[in-house]
């Protein structure tokens, strides 16, 4: 699928299972796709790995969004408040 230069990718924990090394290739993978202009979009219950690969987070909770943060200023336990449906 990546062959075909997808303008947007959905990717669903997609480091789960996965030793630290193999991580880190999949992780430089999704930087570069996203630096030539592809639309990441992670879902992902590995707090860290969303607060590296992201620019925007958005949290839901109960199937609706609780919060949305900016990546550079988020922590893992303001992320934890939106998802157990808290303001941060």
């Amino acid at each position: 699928m990546l062959a075909r230069s997808p303008k947007v990718l959905l990717l669903d924990e997609p480091t789960r299972g996965i030793d630290v090394g193999t991580k880190a290739e999949i992780y430089r993978l999704i930087r570069a796709l996203a630096a030539n202009g592809t639309t990441i979009i992670t879902v992902s219950s590995e707090l860290p790995e969303l607060i590296g690969l992201s620019d925007r987070i958005l949290i839901m909770h109960e199937g609706r969004v609780s919060g949305e943060v900016s990546a550079t200023g988020a922590d893992e336990e303001m992320l934890l408040s939106y998802c157990y449906g808290r303001d941060a």
